[in-house]
């Protein structure tokens, strides 16, 4: 199983997905990338097999992943203080991989009707639903 965690920012979220993903899915590969340095770095160090960096990174890790996991701002250009390219977005959007994405309300994107979680809630039920597919 191919996993494509995907963050920006410093990312923090990506490494709490990667920790988590490690002590639940073991022979899962994982592949960490960052829109920028900095949040490929970190989840490198919580334990992604691979780490890349930019948006040709995305574009490419899209195309071999069997699952897309990162906050919801991926598939929005622009999204996450804009460090989201509309390449990236669409590329994650068109990708044949499943895609779970965690509802953050940040960035002027709102999510409505969903309850506002715990961080480690969140990257909880996502890991679940990476399992639940995995079978």
């Amino acid at each position: 199983m191919n996993i494509l965690v995907i963050d920006a920012q410093g990312g923090g979220i990506g490494r709490q997905l990667i920790t988590a993903i490690r002590q639940t899915v073991k022979d899962a590969v994982i592949t960490a990338v960052g829109t920028n340095a900095t949040a490929a770095a970190a989840m490198l160090k919580a334990g992604a097999d691979h780490a890349a960096t930019g948006e040709n990174a995305v574009i490419v890790g899209c195309r071999r992943a069997d699952i897309i996991v990162g906050p919801v701002g991926i598939v929005i250009a622009d999204s996450l203080f804009g460090e989201i390219t509309p390449n990236m977005a669409v590329a994650i959007a068109q990708s044949s991989a499943k895609r779970i994405l965690i509802p953050f309300n940040q960035c002027d994107n709102r999510i409505v009707g969903v309850t506002d979680f715990s961080t480690g809630k969140l990257i909880a039920c996502a890991v679940a639903e990476i399992v639940n597919h995995c079978g």
